[in-house]
């Protein structure tokens, strides 16, 4: 019954939608200027931006203003000329910048930035629900906005595409911070990760079968190393076989099996990944001191607190430290690492998005018609639509179909 009555709320908001061509040729004609801000990520050490110069320029080619703070870009390499020749503004205003309809960015607005924010502005950036708290949601419904959380956003197959892109860029990117470390250059035990006729590959562990873990395997198997992959799922693991297109050694997370993996191999890739919370903490401190001396471990689920006991959350430019003689690399944001690729693997996301924004005639033409925008839709008009928000603060929730109905 529940269900009958959503459809037909549906049904009811795409007809509201649904004006005659006079009304939809004027709305045309104002979302083809739409005012998009891209202002300077402030976040410790985040190198990542929203759009990239080429992206702007196909913004500015659809009719749309881009306003960019000065400097924004330089993280991933990108100076201010190039934009600017790409047709963006510069701005050395934040304050202008944030006054911008449709604000981009990597990392969630602080308290600070919500401040500039102002009533029926659109936002699209990171929600990172694990460090939000009710006084900094309420202060974004206060300011009636709507927000769009990148984390959220599905493509056409279902698939979380921005969580995906990061992903496969942190699984690579965490083999060749392996092979960094192998090297005697920083202190390593002067390995060349993989192998070649007459020596022995070097052994690698992953933990989690996710896509990180598959594309840390993919890295791996392509330099020729051996490669051992556990996870509590046995889906995961055979999605992980059928989609690399080769056997590797695969278990369930088997202990005596696990620490055997893990005291005779080089490195240990921990990329166990929780629903909500913390990631489970599995390898204890006993087992990471009975490793071979000058071996490596990567913790990518540092963010959510680690799969190592013994390991602590480094930055990028201190990012080791050793316990039991072991090498810990436990950096939270890899993907800044690398984040001129990371930026255009986040504009072929954010850009379609924008460009379809202004050709469907507004935000709320897109989120209908798009249920994979939809789900990212967190905040509108300053109401929560997001059901977990509202259950882990206690605010009330609004259904966004209903809210939509009600404001045709």
């Amino acid at each position: 019954m529940a269900t009958g009555l959503r459809e037909g709320m549906a049904e009811i908001a795409k007809k509201g939608l649904l004006q005659p061509k006079e009304a939809m040729s004027e709305i045309k004609q104002k979302s083809n200027s739409l005012y998009i801000g891209i202002p300077k990520e402030i976040s410790f050490q985040e190198n990542r931006i929203a759009l990239t110069p080429l992206s702007v320029a196909l913004l500015v080619n659809n009719g749309h203003q881009v306003l960019i703070e000065s400097g924004a870009g330089q993280g991933a390499m990108f100076s201010d000329k190039d934009y600017a020749e790409q047709g963006a503004q510069i701005s050395y205003s934040k304050d202008e910048v944030f006054k911008a309809d449709v604000l981009v960015k990597i990392a969630p607005p602080t308290l600070e930035e919500i401040g500039l924010m102002h009533k029926g502005q659109t936002l699209i950036s990171a929600m990172q629900m694990g460090g939000l708290n009710e006084s900094y949601l309420k202060a974004m419904l206060a300011k009636k906005i709507n927000a769009l959380c990148f984390e959220h956003l599905r493509d056409e197959g279902n698939v979380l595409s921005v969580v995906r892109a990061m992903s496969e860029i942190v699984g690579a990117t965490s083999i060749l911070i392996a092979a960094e470390y192998l090297s005697n250059v920083t202190g390593g035990k002067g390995l060349m990760l993989g192998g070649f006729t007459g020596v022995p590959p070097t052994e690698i562990v992953i933990l989690g079968a996710g896509t990180v873990g598959e594309y840390a395997a993919r890295t791996a198997l392509s330099l020729g190393a051996e490669v051992k992959v556990f996870d509590t799922s046995i889906y995961r693991l055979r999605r992980l076989q059928n989609n690399l297109g080769s056997r590797v050694f695969t278990s369930v997370m088997q202990p005596i099996v696990l620490e055997k993996a893990i005291t005779t191999c080089d490195v240990v890739i921990g990329a166990i990944r929780a629903q909500n919370g913390r990631s489970p903490c599995i390898i204890m401190e006993e087992t990471v001191a009975r490793m071979k001396p000058n071996s490596v471990v990567i913790d990518v689920s540092i963010d959510q607190g680690g799969c190592f006991e013994t390991s602590r959350v480094t930055n990028h430019k201190d990012p080791v430290f050793r316990i039991h003689d072991v090498i810990h690399y436990c950096v939270p944001n890899i993907a800044s690492r690398v984040p001129r690729t990371a930026s255009y693997a986040l504009t072929n996301i954010f850009s379609p998005i924008l460009v379809d924004i202004g050709d469907m005639g507004g935000l709320m033409n897109v989120v209908w018609s798009k249920p994979g925008i939809r789900e990212a839709l967190y905040i509108y008009q300053g109401h929560l639509t997001n059901k977990d928000l509202a259950n882990m603060f206690g605010i009330p929730f609004k259904d966004i179909e209903l809210l939509m109905v009600a404001n045709q």
